[in-house]
């Protein structure tokens, strides 16, 4: 296996809440009020549908507010991973990636492994980290082990569906992957947003069924893959070692849709009097050098 290389579920789709549009020659991502499944091609106008977005639409006549989904593991951090993540923009690739405790920084020696204070007290980003995360699920029967990946930046989202995995992984005995679940979008609103809705993801049982009829058909589901053969256990620890292969999980390509949707240069907190971003290279060039001035601290 090649070292450094994060060895990840493997992705069929994308779910997203809106999408990225052009506006006065700038990309930037506009939020919506329901999931879009897309596959992973992208043409000028976006992301291209993926089908099971047409047919679960048919199935509820109108916009797509819930998502019929199955997880791929028992444990609920290989399911969601969620970090702190610094982005370099002129590259589209991870500069600092850490958990509020230590991160892996990108330096002119390879990567290091130093002490991480979180997004909001770390003098290193100078404001330019977001929790960011990443969650695999299945959706229909036609790949077993291919998922779609939900990306994120969006606290309650990513605190609600960590959450909601820890709670369904203790009731369920562990049986997390055996759970039929559906993904929910809910909205909320606060005085941050001027009580405008904003949206996040919700983790709840299927519809139509109590926890304790999902934890019984969990159960069922579970017997059945045990007799034909199937080693839950081994599939966790085979994705456990393959996202410890690699320092960060995404991919160059990826990275930069990622930057674009995630981080567009509007939402800079280093922006001048008219709203705009300093350049890529700039941030680039700062961030090298207050990290030699702090000597990577």
């Amino acid at each position: 296996m090649l070292k450094g290389f994060a060895i990840t579920p493997p992705v069929v789709g994308r779910i997203s809440i809106g999408r990225v549009i052009e506006r006065n020659g700038t990309r930037l991502p506009e939020k919506d009020d329901q999931f879009t499944l897309t596959t992973q091609v992208q043409n000028r106008e976006g992301w291209l549908l993926h089908p099971l977005d047409e047919a679960l639409r048919q199935q509820v006549g109108g916009k797509l507010r819930s998502l019929p989904v199955q997880l791929l593991f028992n444990d609920p951090s290989l399911n969601l991973r969620a970090d702190y993540n610094l982005f370099d923009r002129s590259t589209g690739r991870p500069l600092c990636v850490g958990n509020g405790e230590s991160c892996r920084r990108s330096g002119q020696d390879g990567i290091e492994t130093l002490p991480c204070p979180g997004s909001d007290t770390c003098r290193f980003a100078e404001g330019q980290c977001k929790p960011y995360a990443r969650f695999n699920v299945r959706i229909g029967d036609e790949d077993e082990t291919g998922t779609f990946v939900l990306r994120t930046t969006s606290f309650n989202t990513i605190r609600t569906l960590a959450a909601r995995l820890q709670y369904f992984q203790a009731v369920s005995g562990g049986l997390l992957a055996c759970l039929p679940l559906e993904l929910k979008l809910r909205g909320k609103s606060t005085t941050q947003s001027y009580r405008a809705p904003i949206f996040y993801v919700d983790l709840v049982i299927r519809s139509g069924m109590t926890l304790e009829e999902a934890i019984t058909e969990a159960r069922r589901l579970d017997g059945a893959r045990k007799e034909a053969g199937l080693d839950q256990a081994a599939l966790d620890e085979a994705a456990r070692l393959g996202f410890a292969n690699g320092a960060f999980e995404e991919l160059g390509e990826d990275v930069s849709a990622v930057v674009e949707e995630f981080y567009p240069q509007e939402e800079a907190p280093h922006a001048g009097a008219a709203g705009h971003a300093p350049p890529a290279s700039s941030l680039r060039s700062r961030l090298e050098h207050k990290a030699a001035r702090m000597g990577g601290a």
